[in-house]
This record gives structure tokens, C-alpha cells and sequence, in this order.
């Protein structure tokens, strides 16, 4: 059997992870696995001195994470013609 993510054997007697949806993944394969395959939502922020969680906001979490959706898609057409 192989590992969902990687491709590469899972060897007996090794640490095999086994998600509910039926992946087989190595240990060091299974945060890529749920990170890509679940996508689960997720709040990204920092923590100030007192210990409270301060979350970016969506906007600026948006760009980071996907900066060419804002691009009109006829834009992008004109870029790549050039």
C-alpha cells in the first residue's frame, strides 16, 4: 500500500496514519494530507503579552494567502500577451 500524499511505500511495523476518509499516510505526510485535502478553516493572528489570540483580518489574510484573485481575469490575458 502507499501513502496517499507522497506516493511511497508504507512500510510494516511504521507509524501509518489513517484518516476517516480512507487516506493511509505516513506520519510526516499527514498535516500535507489535511491541509490539502480537508482545507479546514483556519484563523491565522498573533498573540499579544496578556495572552490573548488577536486574529488578522479577512482582507489582509485574503491577499496573503491569494493575491491574483483580485486581478480581473481580462488583465491577466493582456499580461501574458505582452
Amino acid at each position: 500500500m502507499n501513502c496517499r500524499v507522497c506516493g511511497n511505500l508504507l512500510f510494516a511495523s511504521r507509524i501509518v496514519f489513517s484518516c476517516s476518509c480512507g487516506a493511509m499516510t505516513h506520519a510526516e505526510c499527514w498535516e500535507k494530507h489535511i491541509v490539502e485535502s480537508h482545507k479546514p478553516a483556519y484563523t491565522t493572528g498573533t498573540f499579544t503579552i496578556q495572552g490573548e489570540f488577536v486574529a488578522r483580518s479577512a482582507e489582509t489574510e485574503q491577499q496573503r494567502l491569494h493575491p491574483t484573485e483580485k486581478e480581473p481575469i481580462a488583465l491577466g490575458m493582456m499580461q501574458r500577451a505582452k
